[in-house]
């Protein structure tokens, strides 16, 4: 929506109807298996901007995790995204322009405990990225990635629910728990988030490359 709100015209992928988006249209596909990508570059073979996003793997112990286990969470977070970088950013080089945004998480930051399958498929991305940024090209063409925070969004409040569940409190204890841990004393809005991402996408922007750009309210303990 917010790049929407800038001009853009969208090309959305999800598993099923987002809903009447202004000025964006959804293909309803798994961005994570090689049919989902063709046809979402089908729809839009010559993207300007490509902002890669998907589903994350499940907590658990790593000790539980079969080969397959693994394979799936790189795929989705990790070759996912590069496969899709791979097929975009030639031609964003020969027309002059380009953004490319991939939303990882603040785990590449500060790993999770029994978040193993994210932390390794993220931190995997992160580094490939941090060289195909840099590579010389003669063209206004940049490479971020926005690792988010808590924010309130569908996901995180299901995650609310079943730790409610299972630990007999309220939905709203467990919220007011996680915005306690924040300096900020709340979670993010997604529309803050959905800013920055179009801010990064637009041409005052041209000069951000290669960066990992945390959105956490300050919850990260760290200077750099």
């Amino acid at each position: 929506m917010a790049l929407a709100e800038e001009g853009v015209r969208v090309i959305a992928t999800d598993d099923g109807p987002l809903g009447d988006l202004p000025g964006c249209r959804t293909i309803i596909c798994d961005i994570r298996d090689e049919f989902g990508r063709d046809s979402v570059l089908e729809a839009c073979p010559e993207p300007d901007i490509l902002v890669n996003h998907a589903p994350g793997p499940p907590m658990g112990d790593f000790r539980q995790w079969s080969q397959d286990d693994w394979q799936e969470a790189l795929n989705s977070n990790m070759l996912s995204a590069i496969d899709l970088i791979k097929r975009v950013i030639d031609g964003m080089t020969r027309r002059g322009f380009g953004r490319i945004i991939n939303i990882t998480s603040q785990s590449v930051r500060a790993p999770m405990a029994n978040l193993d399958l994210s932390n390794a498929a993220r931190a995997g991305l992160t580094g490939f990225v941090g060289g195909v940024a840099r590579e010389r090209r003669n063209a206004d063409v940049t490479i971020n990635n926005l690792l988010p925070g808590l924010f309130d969004t569908v996901p995180l409040r299901r995650h609310v629910e079943a730790l409610a569940k299972n630990s007999n409190a309220t939905e709203r204890d467990v919220m007011a728990k996680f915005a306690a841990d924040v300096p900020l004393s709340r979670i993010g809005r997604p529309e803050e988030f959905g800013a920055t991402c179009a801010f990064l996408c637009g041409r005052r922007a041209g000069f951000i490359n290669g960066q990992n750009i945390l959105i956490d309210g300050g919850a990260f303990p760290g200077v750099i």
